[in-house]
């Protein structure tokens, strides 16, 4: 008696009496499962046959070439909306939309290369650009130092340069002994306070020579308060020369190095243009004379402006010099001629003509009620 099988409650695979499976039901079975299956996986196609129950192979999987349907694998097709199409136009996109309904995507502005700037590039441009106009600078230099290359020169504003760089040297020497005689009248009338000091001191513990003592002490603080009077009008004096000196013929000077820097670079590619001038005219040597005949007009242009701005700063320097050293002067001599002469009101008086103040000792610190 035969034995019933287990039945799989998935799948259920039908035999016939001589333990093959039918035709009608395999081929629908192979069917459904091409169906079931994705296609263009490249997968075999799967073919499950059964055997009889004395066969010793049971349900065998049999795998063959797949040779299912020519046609190329659909995908599918999604068209952009209106809200997506806006934001994308946005972006600065172009879509291409054909009749299929596919969408194509094209690049957006294109940016040249050569607009895009460099900054490595543009160092390397400057520092190529100033190693080559120090090396011109520096040959014509030395060529005028040997005597080789020639040089402009404008008479008339070199030797008003020269005539200010001599004054300038002269003014700094009035300078550093005005400033020696005001060190020293500091110490001289400290020295009259200190003795001016001790004789009233003595006048007040010696009666027999009280008068004498009291006589040299209103006498000594008389010439310290005279010599602050005089040392006042020295540091005024002082101070306006020291501006004059030091930052208003040190400015025109520094006009005047930008001058001659300027002259040195006009000289350096006039000789170039010269040199390129007396060499054979050809494809090759136009441009380098066209871009030197560029570069000197340049160059001339800068020397001419600052040939004129040196002009106009030597005018206006002698202008205040003139005005500067007149007021001080007068109030030097009048100052000197009044303390040795022991006028004292004709001191004071000077010092109110120029306006001058004293300082009194201490009056820069603050008081008591200050610093709480």
């Amino acid at each position: 008696m035969a034995q019933e099988s287990p039945k799989n409650s998935a799948a259920e695979i039908p035999v016939t009496s001589n333990g093959q499976l039918e035709d009608s039901h395999e081929h629908s079975f192979n069917r459904d499962l091409q169906r079931s299956l994705p296609v263009g996986l490249g997968l075999s196609e799967t073919k499950i046959t059964s055997h009889g129950f004395d066969s010793t192979k049971e349900g065998v999987v049999e795998a063959g070439p797949f040779r299912g349907s020519s046609a190329s694998p659909k995908s599918s097709v999604i068209s952009p909306s209106s809200a997506a199409a806006s934001r994308l136009a946005g972006q600065g996109c172009d879509l291409i939309i054909p009749t299929g309904g596919r969408a194509q995507q094209k690049s957006g502005p294109v940016v040249l290369a050569d607009e895009v700037k460099n900054p490595a590039m543009e160092k390397l441009e400057l520092v190529r650009k100033w190693s080559l106009n120090t090396y011109k600078c520096t040959r014509q230099i030395i060529s005028e130092k040997l005597g080789r290359g020639s040089r402009t020169v404008d008479l008339e504003l070199e030797a008003q340069i020269d005539i200010l760089r001599d004054n300038k040297k002269k003014y700094e020497n009035i300078l550093r002994l005005a400033q020696t005689l005001s060190t020293q009248l500091f110490q001289m009338v400290h020295t009259q306070r200190q003795l001016g000091d001790a004789f009233a001191d003595l006048s007040l513990k010696s009666l027999e020579l009280h008068e004498e003592f009291g006589y040299n002490a209103d006498t000594q603080k008389l010439l310290a308060k005279n010599g602050e009077t005089l040392l006042g009008a020295i540091n005024f004096f002082i101070a306006s020369v020291n501006t004059l000196v030091n930052k208003t013929i040190e400015d025109t000077l520094l006009t005047v190095k930008q001058y001659e820097s300027a002259r040195i670079e006009y000289d350096a590619y006039r000789t170039d243009l010269e040199e390129l001038n007396l060499g054979p005219r050809d494809a090759n040597t136009m441009p380098k004379i066209e871009q030197s005949q560029q570069l000197f007009q340049v160059h001339k242009e800068k020397y001419d402006k600052m040939r004129n701005d040196v002009s106009i700063k030597l005018k206006f320097l002698e202008e205040n010099k003139v005005k500067v050293l007149h007021n001080q002067l007068v109030l030097f001599h009048n100052a000197i001629a009044a303390y040795f002469a022991g006028n004292q009101k004709q001191l004071e008086q000077t010092l109110k003509q120029f306006h001058i103040k004293l300082k009194t000792p201490g009056a820069d610190a603050p008081s008591w009620l200050e610093e709480q």
